[in-house]
């Protein structure tokens, strides 16, 4: 009498036990799946309420603060933003493969010198009114005045530091401290030569398209544009440039990385 052989292999009852663990095991990543598509559509909401949320509030800002005052604060948050990346000894706007133009050398002593006096006319102040006998409210007012003054040379002095020209592939931007910003495609820039001029007037000048972005009245690189790009003068006001003066410590390497690509 013959005897029928069990044939080997997963036996039925053992796949009866694996069809529930693998329906379970299916079962968790689609819940994972549906949770993280859940988590993305939850923060693509927030981001959205956000980004709506900063612009009302930016709407509303514009429309109560005056432009000349949004300027001047916009000034001191770039200069105490300088300062915080001087110290920290970082650069702005300066992204790894571009080329940086500093421009703060023929004026660094002057700004440093003017720095101090005024700390020191600070502290010459307080002196005499201490001595003066005058009332504590006209000290403090004077005392937060004048380090503020100190507050704004600094902040210039760092923002000069950390906010170089810069040159990219794509454009040239033109800066002064936390006060002036220029980007200009880089298709558009027609010509750059070395100048060597002694007589400007002011730091940033804009007069008949020409604008100077002028360090210890010196300029010594210029740009000749191909058609006119707006320019917004420290305090706000829009004129088109046809031509850019500026001020490079090293105007051979700044026009090296102008030149047109070979």
């Amino acid at each position: 009498m013959s005897t029928r052989q069990q044939p080997t292999g997963a036996r039925p009852d053992d796949l009866s036990r694996t069809r529930p663990v693998a329906g379970a095991q299916r079962g968790r990543a689609r819940g994972a799946r549906m949770l993280g598509s859940l988590r993305a559509r939850t923060v693509a909401a927030h981001r959205a309420r956000a980004v709506r949320a900063l612009g009302w509030l930016r709407a509303r800002y514009e429309r109560v603060v005056p432009r000349l005052a949004r300027r001047l604060i916009a000034f001191d948050a770039a200069g105490t933003l300088s300062l915080l990346l001087w110290v920290r000894r970082r650069r702005h706007g300066v992204p790894p493969g571009v080329v940086a133009v500093p421009y703060v050398a023929a004026q660094f002593g002057l700004l440093v010198t003017f720095a101090v006096l005024t700390a020191v006319e600070l502290v010459g102040i307080e002196l005499l009114l201490r001595a003066l006998g005058a009332p504590g409210p006209v000290r403090a007012a004077l005392l937060v005045l004048d380090g503020y003054g100190v507050l704004a040379v600094l902040g210039i002095l760092a923002g000069c530091v950390t906010r170089p020209h810069v040159v990219t592939a794509d454009e040239v931007r033109i800066r002064y401290a936390g006060l002036f910003d220029l980007r200009i495609p880089r298709s558009l820039v027609a010509q750059a030569k070395r100048i060597r001029r002694y007589d400007e007037h002011g730091m940033v000048r804009i007069v008949d398209g020409q604008l100077s972005v002028a360090v210890a009245a010196q300029t010594n690189v210029e740009l000749t544009l191909a058609e006119p790009v707006p320019a917004t003068r420290p305090l706000g006001r829009v004129e088109p440039v046809r031509s850019v003066r500026l001020y490079a410590d090293d105007p051979a390497a700044a026009l090296a990385a102008l030149a047109p690509p070979t």
